[in-house]
């Protein structure tokens, strides 16, 4: 009997001792084989790194580190490493999910939530499941039809729909079990991100804050679809009562810190990505969002914290219980959000172990927090630019606000900004370096609440209460300001020390998610369009590809026969990056995996675009561009920018044929196969006129 083997039979042994009988060891460590019987269990997952060949769940284990034990494709070996296969997933909007692997089954998920389950070694597909989302979602949800990521329990594939559904499929068929919807129909919230599924139990947040709604998470059992508990993260009118929940208790320290009928509007919060699970305390750790509308102002009167916000909140997993939180951006009024990634570990902090939960949000700050209580063990900048605090108060925890942060009728410039400092760009940590990875920017964004009177909310439309039209010769001046501070890099931070290890500069905004390994391998897809491997202690570039695409989903790593392969889906669109140079052409989204010493697969070249840019000579009267101006604020500088400056597509250069069919663009999703939904449920042709024509002005003007 050979040492490994006898090992593996000693680890069952000990195993079956403790009870934790579902699992089943392998032979051979880390080859895919399967970890269960009955698939994924909460043994298997506790056990995970007792078989890293597997990438069962979003972030690999339940502290989301996205970190890999494996080390054959490692610092010194990964200059052999290339595409051993691929899928082209034949669409250009933003593909951000994270595929899983299990029993050598790769199950990736792309816009419209779309499910496809691949030969984890070969590629050769096995199944797809399409649960035939609505394509009116690609407008409803913030930033078009994505997701980012399934789960994996027992023998099912679970996948939470943009249109609310979660649904739970057999992984060997692809034939659904069971469906049940997780929000009320015709209520402004939409799915993007990933479920998780915590010792049997399916938990989901949503997105909608921006549209108008009452942000919540769910918990549904994962073998029948039944709901177990719901937690609301903002308060409602207190004339209904308790809302017989679980979050009952939490409504009662919330409901104080709210003013005004704020929930009319929805109050927001909504926690549309961003969890973690230590199952020894039992706790779901949430991120949550924003506030509806974004400016406190209008949703408060300008007063109190607005529980819970921008905060982080652990509740009891098996009962939705409150159990505490720590609010990142009390009185919100940047549409900052906290639902960027949690990531859980245990540091050594002045000579003491801590137990953590780590967060780098929007406002630029990274917060460390011992995850039993819920106190702030440390927040420190990582940004050079803040214009919106200056440090965190240790004795209160508060952050100390800079002079003229919170928004008046006066245009001003915030950085960090709703384009965030880090976005929902996954983030890694790396037990061997003791340093947390992600893609960090600078990027500025114009502030003006509406005046008094001027603001209203509307149904279904960005529910900002911002004035997108004041004092333009201002605002063009803050915005050449915005486009000439504007930093991105990779950014490498050691939270025990609250300081910055290394980084790697970026041309511009965009640069996606990252993966770590025992191999000393940082994995991140580029806003120069490429999938580049980093040494994770000190960030050289060791490896790089041309992929024609950027993206924000980050890689995963696997092992299958003994053959370690690398996969991540590219796809990018949106995130504003003002300084791209323009135009700036990706192809199309895929799927793409790795492994060493792969040859003779190559990827085909982009396809030609014909188009010029072309520039109207027609005088568009100042109240058209006036309305266009606030239009397009509401609804369109999500992807194409502020003040149409820059985004993946510049729309102050775009062609003749594109002014030709603007509306038809605009109301009826004419190009919708390249990334643009069409919005004719949402604007009138008047209003599409009227942005149309803020943009002639824009291009005659810049141009």
């Amino acid at each position: 009997m050979t040492q490994r083997l006898r090992g593996a039979m000693t680890a069952i042994a000990l195993l079956g001792a403790l009870g934790l009988t579902a699992w089943h060891a392998t032979a051979r460590e880390g080859d895919g084989k399967p970890a269960t019987d009955r698939g994924i269990t909460h043994a298997s997952m506790v056990n995970a790194d007792a078989q890293p060949g597997q990438w069962a769940s979003y972030s690999r284990t339940w502290d989301e580190q996205r970190y890999s034990p494996l080390t054959q494709i490692n610092d010194q070996t990964v200059g052999r490493l290339g595409l051993a296969w691929y899928d082209d997933l034949d669409t250009y909007r933003a593909v951000q999910a994270t595929p899983i692997v299990v029993d050598g089954v790769l199950y990736n998920e792309m816009i419209f939530n779309v499910v496809t389950a691949y030969d984890a070694k070969t590629g050769r597909k096995l199944w797809t499941f399409d649960p035939k989302v609505g394509k009116e979602w690609a407008r409803l949800a913030c930033c078009g039809p994505s997701a980012r990521g399934i789960a994996a329990w027992g023998n099912k594939i679970i996948l939470a729909t943009l249109d609310g559904r979660l649904i739970a499929i057999d992984r060997k068929t692809g034939k659904e079990i069971w469906t049940t919807q997780t929000f009320p129909p015709g209520q402004e919230y939409s799915i993007t991100g990933a479920p998780r599924v915590y010792d049997g139990k399916v938990v989901i947040g949503n997105g909608g804050a921006d549209y108008g709604s009452r942000g919540f998470v769910s918990a549904f059992d994962a073998e029948t679809g039944k709901k177990l508990w719901k937690f609301y993260i903002t308060p409602t009118d207190p004339a209904r009562g308790p809302d017989g929940e679980a979050s009952d208790s939490a409504m009662k320290i919330a409901q104080p810190t709210w003013y005004g009928k704020f929930w009319e509007a929805g109050a927001g919060g909504n926690a549309w990505d961003g969890f973690a699970y230590d199952p020894k305390l039992n706790l779901v750790y949430i991120g949550t969002g924003n506030g509806s509308p974004h400016m406190w102002h209008f949703r408060s009167e300008g007063k109190g914290d607005n529980l819970f916000l921008c905060s982080m909140v652990a509740v009891d997993a098996t009962t939705g219980q409150y159990k505490w939180h720590y609010q990142m951006v009390p009185e919100d009024d940047w549409d900052f959000t906290c639902t960027q990634p949690i990531v859980l570990a245990d540091i050594r902090i002045g000579g003491k172990l801590r137990q953590v939960a780590m967060q780098a949000p929007k406002n630029g700050f990274f917060y460390v927090i011992d995850r039993r209580t819920g106190q702030l063990i440390s927040g420190k900048s990582y940004v050079s630019v803040n214009t919106w605090a200056s440090h965190i108060d240790m004795k209160t925890g508060r952050p100390v606000l800079q002079p003229g942060a919170h928004n008046t009728t006066t245009p001003h410039l915030m950085s960090p900004s709703w384009m965030a400092a880090h976005s929902w760009f996954p983030m890694s940590f790396s037990p061997k370096t003791g340093l947390a990875y992600f893609a960090a920017q600078e990027q500025g964004s114009i502030y003006a609440r509406a005046e008094d009177g001027k603001y209203k909310y509307v149904k279904g439309r960005n529910n900002t209460g911002q004035d997108y039209t004041s004092q333009p010769e201002l605002r063009k001046k803050l915005m050449e300001q915005a486009v000439a501070t504007e930093k991105a890099y990779l950014l490498a931070w050691n939270p025990a020390t609250q300081r910055e290890a290394w980084r790697v500069p970026y041309p511009a905004p965009g640069s996606g998610g990252v993966l770590t390994t025992a191999g000393n391998l940082l994995v991140q897809a580029t806003v120069n369009k490429t999938v580049a491997i980093y040494r994770a202690d000190n960030g050289q570039k060791l490896w790089e590809m041309n992929v024609d695409q950027g993206g924000g989903a980050g890689a995963i790593t696997y092992m299958i026969d003994g053959e370690q392969y690398i996969a991540i889906n590219v796809g990018w669109n949106g995130s504003p990056a003002y300084t791209l140079k323009q135009p700036f052409r990706i192809a199309t989204a895929k799927l793409l995996v790795f492994k060493l010493d792969a040859k003779g697969v190559t990827l085909p070249p982009m396809k030609a675009q014909a188009e010029q840019a072309w520039l109207p000579t027609e005088r568009v009267p100042a109240d058209v561009a006036r309305r266009g101006a606030a239009l397009y604020g509401e609804s369109c500088n999500r992807c194409h920018g502020d003040n149409a400056t820059g985004g993946v597509r510049d729309l102050r250069k775009m062609s003749k044929q594109a002014h030709d069919d603007f509306l038809d663009i605009v109301l009826n999703g004419a190009r919708a196969e390249k990334g643009m939904p069409g919005f004719g449920g949402q604007l009138t042709e008047a209003q599409a006129k009227d942005i149309h024509g803020y943009l002639i002005t824009r291009a005659q003007e810049d141009w």
